[in-house]
């Protein structure tokens, strides 16, 4: 009795070990769906405050640059294109008689190279040079951005050329440039 029972404490000792040592039944996995938000905001154009291009005589002209324009896409968009334009108003002394007016046919605008840009795309200036000046008689586009994705901006300093006419009265002449983005 004494082999048979050291066998059979043998036996439960390694049954014993076995079920110990056995692996636990895997356990049901769970799934985490995880969400987060991209913010987006506006598309926004800003613009200098006030500009001098200097003086001209009668008959002659005077032109400057207006200081850096910028358009901002802060929208995050899979499509992220845009169009910037400008337009003028004539330039009048206060007293505004036709002889102290300088007609919207007189002022002329090219955009020039960007300053600076960031983002993904192909940025495009409206008038790269002197010689692609546009007469402000009617909205005109300034800059724009035809391809790319996600945030981005651009920036220009434009060039205003005003064509003074032979008759025009001396004085402080002043109009209104308003540069729009799309």
């Amino acid at each position: 009795m004494g082999a048979m029972r050291k066998l059979l404490l043998l036996s439960t000792a390694v049954l014993a070990t076995l079920v110990v040592a056995a692996p636990a039944s895997a356990q049901p996995s769970g799934d985490t769906i995880v969400t987060f938000t991209v913010g987006t905001s506006n598309l926004s154009i800003a613009v200098p405050a006030a500009a001098n291009i200097g003086n001209a005589f009668p008959g002659s002209s005077t032109s400057g640059q207006l200081g850096p324009v910028q358009v901002t896409d802060a929208r995050a968009a899979a499509t992220a294109t845009w169009t910037a334009s400008v337009v003028t108003t004539s330039f009048t002394t206060t007293a505004g008689t036709p002889d102290e007016t300088i007609p919207i046919n007189a002022i002329s605008y090219w955009s020039g190279p960007a300053t600076a840009t960031t983002g993904t795309g192909t940025f495009v200036p409206g008038q790269l040079t002197a010689a692609d000046a546009v007469v402000l008689n009617v909205p005109r586009v300034a800059f724009s951005k035809t391809s790319g994705a996600g945030n981005n901006s651009a920036t220009w300093n434009p060039t205003l050329r005003v064509d003074v006419p032979p008759g025009a009265v001396g004085g402080l002449y002043t109009g209104t440039v308003t540069h729009s983005v799309a």
